[in-house]
């Protein structure tokens, strides 16, 4: 083929593959297709979609011509569409000189890109544009075809070995030509400060042919991982938006929309309402899209770790660091750990309180650690002893600050809202407790949120500049002071350029965080108690399921009774792994807080009161009023999270209540029919029996009234009117119609039969055994009706 009719069939061929941004072309579903299921188009998409495969070589191919594809605007990121429709060019250089407008009569905004970066946005954006099909709810995105492709495009871009392979070229300079700068047709303002572009530092004035290869390798990695940010974490509301901009910045686009519409008066600047509504973006990232993010996380650390350690003369530093090294230095402050943070305070505030949430939470628990990714190999020890968190990671807490102490607070209110009895939740907690108890790190917290209170003791004019963000110009090469106070700017900045200059700092070790863990901890007591509880009961109900016992009446079959619970399905080894997680949470934050055993002790004695001496719940938390029993918070919290129930029991007319599965429908329905002729024929001749005195009396009352109903029975808080209601003589036949009643009677009569006993005789026998048992019993128990069961 020429390259005329490839650059023709290119962007058919990419949206072939990767499905198109409406969703509607599935393509090659790359998130479904698995090794397992499909092993030859699974190896089949791997080898042409590789970085040394037949699709990058058509890339490369193309983009030695300089042929440019458009891509839609209005497929990008809610934040960077809507800024680009307002005239705002976005502070990401990988938007600059781009944006191309549309001709007469065309619609729409468009990018206009090379074909690396035109197969990098498809392939990245495809994660976000392609819903869910039904079979992939039984894929695992570790294992598929689009997983591993990140994976192997991180691995050859971003390199922790040696440098970037240099693509396949028939140039003499075997680079790739960088992008032709081109003016857009409306001036733009950015929302920020250009951060120079680690690529235009190092390529600037340079033929694009014969540039440097070692500053092409870093116009690849850096296009490829600005994509891949873009695409997949820059995604907030207005409110997370406007909080990220400085006021400086908020004050110069408000300049440059008052200029705009002063010029152009007939394409005015939008409404506030209007900008509101272009920057909300409905955004709910799924479990696959957090474990993408999460290997991206992981690679990034691996990535900067293997950064060759820094000469001692910083001259040496200045002619000998290669592009490549010094981008490692600079990966993660400058291009992920802004959109990383408010990605994740989005899922930390949006995400279902359910265990899926245990993605999220590995993702965020990855970034904390960057020591996991070290290439150095810790000390063997004979010992399982936690291994102490190098000194030399303070600095990433202290510029990292947020990430460790706001996002701790919002686990812990997310926790504080979760069934911990579940051990998917349970687990959860622990990882997170197991995590911030490793030596050294609460004390490396709690200097960086030292740092951060320190009274500024600043020029005010020099004020504006050191708490900049990175992103609107804060630079991160700059020579350190050994000073403490320069630590201090770096965490205050990090600070306010993430919440901005208004915001109120709550400390992870302060009053009210530390009140927080306490709640935490007495919830896992109470977690602990209720698994037990289960753990009891399930016991006890397997004891109680012999054969013997399965002929039994129990009263909880008439008056519908809730015993049991949903946990009860979890199983004896999960109770016990709750309990085992709990333990450990439990102990790991008291060596993060410092909580002491008298806290302890005083929370377990809280927690053993809410148990009688039998060892069952007391009722949901309440408070008594003219209408009864009222639920607190309290009381609803502790029935979401089933630590506490209401003993719940049929309270109408027992021949009433409803058909049971161990009940036959048509015998219920006429037994009922029979049992209601009788009392009706007979109710005056019961009501003069059940009056009498003598034994006859109790006899009758025995087998026709139960007088103890009304104080067995537990009612709704909202309905105390029915106490006064109580039932006449009648008689119930109902028990008659139970399947375990009705086997029973079959295997008398067929035991009888062995004995060559008919089916009268045995009758006979029934009653008069029966009538024996019942004079007994009436001499004791009067109140007791073995007939309703």
């Amino acid at each position: 083929f020429s390259l005329e009719e490839l650059h023709g069939i290119f962007q058919w061929l990419v949206e072939s593959i990767f499905g198109s941004l409406d969703g509607i072309i599935v393509g090659w579903n790359l998130r479904c297709l698995q090794g397992r299921t499909n092993p030859n188009e699974y190896s089949v998409a791997l080898d042409f979609l590789d970085p040394s495969g037949p699709m990058m070589k058509l890339v490369y191919k193309l983009q030695a011509e300089e042929y440019r594809y458009d891509f839609p605007v209005s497929y990008l990121p809610g934040p960077v569409k809507a800024s680009i429709q307002e005239q705002v060019l976005p502070e990401c250089s990988l938007y600059h000189n781009k944006v191309q407008f549309p001709s007469s009569g065309g619609l729409g905004l468009n990018l206009a890109l090379n074909p690396f970066e035109y197969y990098m946005f498809y392939f990245a954006i495809s994660l976000i544009t392609q819903k869910n099909s039904p079979a992939t709810h039984h894929v695992s995105p570790s294992n598929s075809a689009y997983f591993i492709l990140v994976d192997t495009y991180l691995k050859c871009f971003l390199p922790t070995e040696g440098s970037v392979l240099p693509p396949p070229s028939s140039n003499p300079g075997g680079a790739i030509p960088s992008p032709t700068p081109r003016s857009p047709a409306v001036p733009f303002s950015s929302y920020g400060m250009h951060h120079t572009s680690l690529l235009k530092r190092h390529i600037a004035h340079q033929p694009s042919v014969n540039a440097d290869p070692a500053s092409q390798e870093i116009w690849r990695s850096e296009t490829l991982l600005q994509i891949f940010v873009e695409m997949w974490l820059h995604h907030y509301s207005l409110e997370m938006y406007q909080k990220m901009q400085s006021p400086h910045v908020k004050l110069e686009v408000l300049h440059y929309r008052l200029s705009i519409s002063s010029k152009h008066h007939g394409s005015p600047a939008q409404s506030s309402y209007q900008a509101l509504h272009a920057y909300q973006e409905s955004f709910k990232p799924t479990e696959e899209h957090v474990l993408v993010v999460r290997l991206l996380v992981k690679h990034l650390h691996a990535f900067s770790n293997s950064l060759k350690p820094e000469p001692l003369s910083p001259s040496a530093h200045s002619h000998t660091a290669s592009p490549l090294e010094e981008f490692k230095r600079v990966v993660i402050p400058r291009f992920v750990q802004e959109k990383l943070y408010i990605f994740l305070q989005h899922c930390f505030g949006h995400w279902p309180l359910d265990a899926s949430f245990r993605a999220v939470l590995e993702m965020w628990l990855s970034y904390l650690q960057p020591w996991r990714y070290a290439p150095e190999k810790p000390p063997q020890s004979t010992e399982p002893l936690p291994r102490s968190v190098p000194d030399k990671w303070a600095s990433f807490i202290q510029e990292n600050l947020l990430m460790y102490t706001k996002l701790f607070v919002g686990f812990l209110n997310r926790a504080l809202r979760t069934d911990l009895v579940s051990p998917k939740n349970a687990l959860m907690v622990f990882r997170v407790a197991k995590v911030f108890a490793q030596p050294n790190l609460a004390e490396m917290i709690l200097k960086g949120e030292q740092l951060f209170l320190e009274p500024e003791l600043v020029i005010p004019h020099r004020q504006h500049r050191l708490f900049m963000s990175p992103t609107l110009g804060g630079s991160f090469l700059s020579s350190r002071s050994p000073a403490v106070t320069d630590a201090s700017f770096k965490v205050k900045s990090h600070v306010y350029s993430l919440e901005g200059q208004d915001f109120q700092y709550k400390q992870m070790f302060g009053a009210e965080v530390r009140n927080l863990v306490l709640k935490l901890a007495q919830l896992i007591c109470q977690a602990q108690q209720t698994a037990k509880s289960i753990s009891d009961h399930s016991a006890e109900t397997m004891a109680s399921q012999s054969f013997f016992s399965w002929f039994r009446f129990t009263p909880s079959e008439v008056n519908g009774s809730y015993t049991g619970n949903d946990l009860d399905e979890i199983g004896q080894d999960s109770i016990k792994k709750t309990d085992e997680y709990l333990e450990k949470a439990l102990e790991y934050l008291c060596q993060i807080f410092k909580l002491s055993e008298a806290q302890l002790t005083q929370m377990m004695m809280k927690c053993g009161t809410a148990q009688d001496e039998n060892g069952k719940k007391q009722l949901p938390d309440c408070i008594a009023s003219e209408n009864g029993l009222i639920l607190t918070p309290l009381g609803r919290y502790q029935i979401i999270n089933g630590l506490r129930k209401f003993e719940l029991q049929y309270q109408g007319d027992a021949e009433l209540q409803p058909i049971r599965s161990y009940e036959n429908a048509a015998l219920v329905r006429l037994l009922f029919r029979l049992s209601s002729l009788l009392n009706h024929r007979f109710a005056d001749q019961m009501e003069v029996l059940c009056s009498r005195d003598d034994f006859v009396g109790r006899l009758c009352r025995y087998h026709l009234t139960n007088p103890q109903l009304i104080q067995k029975i537990r009612y709704s808080p909202v309905v105390r009117d029915r106490t006064s209601h109580n039932w006449g003589p009648r008689i119930s036949l109902r028990f008659l119609a139970s399947y375990r009643t009705l086997i029973s009677l079959l295997m008398i009569y067929f035991i009888a039969s062995w004995f060559y006993v008919g089916p009268v005789g045995c009758t006979f026998i029934i009653l008069i055994g029966y009538f024996l048992y019942a004079v007994i019993m009436t001499f004791f128990f009067e109140g007791w009706k073995p007939h309703e069961h």
